[in-house]
């Protein structure tokens, strides 16, 4: 059997943070990880909370999302090393979409073009 990645047993919870502190270090708020994070996954606000403080693991969070939102195939480009597009497992795919928004916000672009408008 394939051992999981390591990301995917991680508590969502526990990165959260870190992209807030990443985006806000550029000026941008946490309210704009939760629209990135609302958008790309269908949940609302209380559920990303339910998510946080029950300390869901990646795999969960994604594997529950509500949605995922049709324009994700919009998002390309490299993060972490590793074109989007060429990512085979779909919630390693997930994953790296949210990295690559949290990325985009971090530097800058604007929230309209972060969500693919």
């Amino acid at each position: 059997m394939e051992k999981k990645h390591r990301i995917y047993t991680m508590a969502f919870s526990g990165v959260y943070p870190h992209y807030i502190t990443k985006v806000e270090k550029k000026g941008r708020s946490k309210e704009d990880v939760d629209t990135v994070i609302r958008w790309l996954t269908g949940y609302d606000q209380a559920a990303i909370d339910a998510h946080i403080a029950h300390k869901t693991n990646f795999e969960d969070f994604f594997d529950q999302a509500p949605l995922l939102n049709p324009k994700v195939s919009k998002i390309t480009g490299v993060i972490c090393g590793h074109r989007i597009e060429e990512i085979e497992d779909p919630l390693m795919k997930k994953v790296r979409y949210l990295d690559k928004l949290i990325d985009e916000l971090a530097r800058g672009k604007a929230m309209e073009k972060v969500l693919r408008e």
